[in-house]
This record gives structure tokens, sequence and C-alpha cells, in this order.
């Protein structure tokens, strides 16, 4: 019999989960076993699993979120045999100025971390009710949340404050940053890789439907470009980055739409979306580049606004030992990636492109005064690791 460590990856439209074996040293970083259920609020939802390609799935309408759940579980249940779940570890999106660490969630935690759903309404509420839900019908499971702030502790506070009066820093309002799972999987996965090159001034690129840059010294974050909220840095899939707030008070206020109607031009209807009216994917936009003057101008203002957080990192470091990019666009996407360290050719970044060609793990010139890699994330694990941490497994 083998204990396993079930990680959960909530989404607003999607649940990722996956399956670690938790007797086994160290924790192998594949998982035995992964999948997705995806289109949870759309007409046509779909479940994949390894093994086998998406297909679709009957949700229960009036509660899709909670029928998703119950069909991962029902899944897991009947491919455990005899392995026993030891943990589930969940990708919680906002700690707060509270939780740094990964913590084991009862009620009064669960309870806690509620509160902090205005801070990240788009994302907070789904782990929390995968986590809630858990709670009621499998009370003695252990639970782990496991912070996508958390890495960013380490911030000094002048990357924390806003320029805001005073009392918003004491009612919480400050930088706290995100994807901090894929970039603590990036401290531990540069380190083993690189060695010391990696210890240095790094900047790390998540570049994904979701994007920011971290920078690093030491393998702890120092700065980062998303902020108070998911929103901010970066143009991305369908989000607008950082933006004059006067924009959105000139939407409010001349074009008069709601609250509600900015929340969802900002995170759902702006970035490569809403600038090309075609896509959110990169991959989809430079097949449809040529001709195209709005695709054209959504992919270079997506490639000067992370050329722009770059230089800003440099300076912020006072240096660049190695660029590092990650996620799905920056683990996969090689014209991307040349553009970016094209406009980097003053840092003196140069690219082998066969090697970026090949999404080669080292894909600078050998003539470049700048190490570029390119290392695959791996957020579950970090969650699972973690997790072994905090719970009871034979053999750790």
């Amino acid at each position: 019999m083998s204990d396993l460590i079930l990680v959960l990856n909530c989404g607003s439209s999607s649940i990722k989960f996956a399956l670690f074996d938790a007797s086994t040293r160290p924790l192998p970083r594949k998982p035995l076993w992964n999948g997705k259920v995806d289109g949870i609020t759309g007409p046509a939802p779909t479940f994949g699993e390894t093994g086998s390609a998406p297909g679709p799935i009957a949700l229960d309408a009036a509660q899709p979120y909670h029928a998703a759940l119950e069909h991962i579980r029902a899944r897991v249940l009947a491919r455990l045999g005899g392995h026993r779940i030891a943990a589930v570890a969940h990708r919680v999106v906002h700690g707060g100025a509270k939780y740094f660490d990964p913590v084991r969630v009862d009620a009064a935690v669960l309870a806690d971390l509620q509160t902090y759903i205005p801070l990240a309404p788009l994302h907070q509420p789904f782990a929390l009710e995968a986590i809630e839900a858990l709670l009621s019908t499998a009370p003695g499971l252990p639970q782990v949340a496991c912070f996508d702030t958390a890495f960013h502790h380490t911030l000094p506070d002048v990357e924390k404050m806003l320029p805001l009066p005073y009392g918003a820093w004491e009612r919480g309002l400050r930088r706290y940053g995100f994807h901090g799972l894929s970039y603590e999987f990036m401290s531990v996965a540069l380190a083993e890789r690189h060695g010391d090159a990696a210890r240095g001034r790094t900047i790390v690129a998540h570049l994904g439907s979701g994007a920011s840059l971290c920078a690093m010294q030491g393998l702890r974050s120092m700065a980062t470009t998303m902020g108070f909220s998911a929103l901010d840095g970066l143009m991305m899939g369908t989000r607008c980055g950082a933006l004059d707030p006067g924009a959105v008070l000139y939407l409010m206020e001349i074009e008069k739409l709601t609250l509600e109607q900015v929340g969802h031009v900002l995170y759902h209807g702006s970035g490569l979306l809403g600038l090309s009216g075609v896509s959110s994917d990169p991959r989809v936009l430079l097949r449809q580049e040529a001709g195209n003057a709005r695709v054209q101008a959504a992919l270079a203002l997506y490639v000067r606004r992370i050329v722009r957080e770059i230089g800003a990192m440099v300076a912020v470091l006072g240096g660049l030992d190695m660029l590092v990019f990650t996620a799905g666009i920056g683990e996969h996407n090689a014209a991307i990636r040349e553009r970016i360290c094209r406009d980097l050719a003053f840092l003196g970044v140069a690219l082998d492109g066969d090697a970026n060609a090949r999404n080669a793990p080292l894909i600078s010139h050998a003539a470049s005064h700048v190490p570029v890699a390119v290392e695959p994330t791996n957020e579950e694990w970090i969650a699972a690791w973690r997790a072994l941490a905090l719970v009871s497994v034979p053999g750790h």
C-alpha cells in the first residue's frame, strides 16, 4: 500500500488534479496520474486524464463546480486500488498578510481564508469551495493550503507599498505578488540545473494565460510585476496588466460602465484578446499576424511590455546574471522568446536559434553575456512537496 498526495488546482472554469507517490523518496517530480475538468461553467465541459484525450462530461447545471469536484473524487477513488490518500494539497491564490507558509486547513483557517476573497474575487473562492466540500465529506482527511502569494513574502517593504494614503497600507492594501508556487519551483529547479549561476541576479518570466516576472537574488523574490491583484504588471491573454487608473475612472464616469462591467473588461476582455479581436493565444495570433494590423499591434505591445518590465527589474537588481522562461508560452513559444531577447540585445542577450527552436534548457548563444534558460514549471509538485512537511506520512 502506498500513500498518495492529491493536488487540486482550482480555477474559475477548470480544476486540475495530480496524484503523487508520497512513499517514494525523494518525492517524484512526475505524478502517477493527473487530469483536468475544463469548461465547467460553459456549455460543453470536458474531462481528460493521463492516457486519454479530453471528452465531454455532463455536469449538474445548478451546481456545476460541485459536480466537477465530485466527478474528480469518483475517478480518484476508482483508481486508488490499494493506495491511500494521505493528504490533499490545494493551490490557494491569496494568503493575505498572515499566511507565508503552507497551512493545514480546519474550519477556523477556512473562515480566515474566506476573508481574503475580496483580494482575489475571481480566484480565491474556487479553491475554498473545494476545501469546504472535502471538510464536509471527509473531515479526517488532512488538507493543506499552499499560497501563490507566499513566495513573495521576502519582498522588501519598498516593493510592497502602494503610493496611496498610509492608512491603505495599514488596512492591507499592498503589493502581494502571485504565481508563487511556480517561482518557488524555479528556486529549486534552477539551483539543481545551473548551480551558483542561478543564485545571482535572475529574472524569471512566467508567461502563460496569466503572466508575470519575478526578480530573484539568492533564489528569493526581490521584485515582481503582479501587485495587489493578478491584474497588475504584464499584458496577458485576456487581462490588461498595469493600467493608468484614470482609464478605469473614465470607463466608469464617461462611458458609464458599471463596476461589474469594468471588472469584466479588465479581467476577460483586454490583453491579447481585447486588442487583437482574434484570440488570447499567441500561437493563433502568430499564424494570423501577416496583413492584420490589430494582431500585429497586440503582439508588439505584448512583447514591449515584457521587455519594459525586464528593464525595470534589471535596474532594481543592479544587473542581470540569468534570464529564465517558464509556463505555457515561456516554455513552448520560440517566436515570442526570440522577439523578447532580440529587444534585450542591449544587455548582451543573444540566442542560439537552433536551441531556441528546440525549447532546450539553455537557449542562449555561447557568446551571450547573459545565459537564457527554459525551465518547465511544476506547481503541483511544489504543492505536494510542501504538504508532506505538514502531514505524517510513513518514511518521511
